[in-house]
């Protein structure tokens, strides 16, 4: 007799929410790695945060949708070309421990942002220049465990804020997932030492269930 467990419910139930929900189908439609790239496309359309000819990282990028909506923000007129022929500089910047398939305009680096030798390579693709805009769709492997889940997205966060402090424009602006709980006030804070204006959007594409949220920090604080 098969016995169906808890967790394969939960499985099944996941995979039906995500056959039918309505962000995957249109990320299909619209040629988009993931329903990702409408979270920080209300994003951007909310504040205004990308335009083109900005230069901007993308921090834990893999599969590749934020790079996607960069992509088509800030090179719409090379769109459809092979990379190969289309005389655009690069100006987005994509970093991940994970492989990602290449995107167009994209300079993708795989490897962890923290270690030197990545960081000099970031550096010398970007040829001294400073990013007007950061994003970081990081999260770390939750364990379901409080106080050690929000030492890890608080450890995340605490990167990219130091990333955007040594490598982005002081009236530029940074995007970070984070998640409601234990922990978020503590984030909240932590930007609001670090930027002059904070500002958390929950974007519709976010799912209900989901604690996830987003801090947008806008103008560095003088350090």
């Amino acid at each position: 007799m098969k016995i169906q467990t808890k967790s394969s419910k939960v499985n099944r139930a996941w995979i039906n929410d995500h056959v039918n929900d309505p962000y995957v189908k249109q990320a299909k439609r619209d040629g988009y790695r993931a329903r990702a790239a409408y979270k920080l496309q209300e994003i951007d359309e909310t504040l205004g945060l990308i335009r083109p000819g900005y230069l901007v990282v993308d921090l834990g990028s893999a599969p590749g949708a934020w790079s996607q909506y960069l992509r088509r923000r800030l090179l719409p007129r090379a769109a459809g070309h092979d990379a190969a022929h289309t005389a655009v500089p690069a100006s987005i910047f994509a970093l991940d421990l994970l492989p990602m398939e290449p995107v167009e305009g994209v300079t993708f680096l795989q490897g962890d942002f923290r270690e030197p030798e990545v960081l000099q390579r970031l550096a010398e693709a970007m040829q001294g220049r400073l990013a007007d805009v950061v994003v970081s769709d990081m999260a770390p492997n939750l364990s379901g465990i409080a106080s050690a889940d929000a030492a890890r997205v608080e450890h995340l966060v605490e990167l990219a804020i130091d990333f955007a402090q040594h490598h982005m424009k002081p009236q530029g602006a940074l995007v970070a997932k984070v998640f409601h709980g234990a922990g978020y006030d503590q984030l909240v804070k932590l930007f609001k030492q670090a930027f002059k204006v904070v500002k958390p959007i929950k974007p519709k594409a976010s799912r209900d269930k989901s604690s996830e949220t987003f801090l947008i920090g806008m103008g560095l604080q003088p350090r």
